[in-house]
């Protein structure tokens, strides 16, 4: 009986544990991500791309951007060179970890330019540090609009879609 009782307290404590470094570690995450998005919009080049993985990517709105890091870089400077890159504000976020805690993924709904976006993403602990390493970012569209929508995007995604159906 002894040995179920400290058993029992073992996995009470490690639950614990486990709980209080989620909690720790999604403070950590929402500061990088808060960071993140506002190096953005102070167009702090450096600053931005050091909260990426160095293998990040970073998926934009439209179907031909999949960006792996350099070319990320290369596409992104001329915007941050001019002063002003991007402004996303996180609205809501939800962050999950996997099993050992040393990879997250979240989604968020953002304030931008482009009226309410979501993001998601991957981050991956690097040492004591959380780096983001897959960022997805996508344009919401109503329900009640969509069929307008795939008639704006058909006059040029149907050429894409060929493309990729032809690989």
């Amino acid at each position: 009986m002894k040995k179920v009782i400290v058993l029992f307290c073992i996995l009470l404590l490690g639950s614990k544990s486990f709980s209080q470094n989620a909690d720790s570690d999604k403070k950590k995450i929402n500061t990088i991500l808060d960071s993140w998005h506002k190096a953005a919009a102070n167009a702090e080049f450096d600053n931005y791309f050091s909260y990426m993985t160095s293998n990040g990517v970073f998926i934009g709105t439209d179907a031909t951007e999949n960006w792996q890091i350099a070319a990320f870089k290369a596409f992104s400077k001329p915007y941050f060179d001019k002063g002003k890159a991007w402004s996303f504000t996180s609205l809501q976020r939800n962050i999950y970890f996997d099993k050992t805690q040393n990879t997250a993924w979240f989604d968020e709904l953002l304030d931008t330019q482009m009226k309410i976006c979501r993001g998601s993403g991957v981050l991956i602990k690097e040492g004591k540090n959380w780096k983001i390493a897959h960022y997805v970012l996508s344009m919401t569209i109503p329900n009640d609009n969509t069929d307008e929508v795939v008639k704006i995007k058909e006059k040029i995604e149907n050429g894409v879609l060929e493309k990729l159906k032809a690989k």
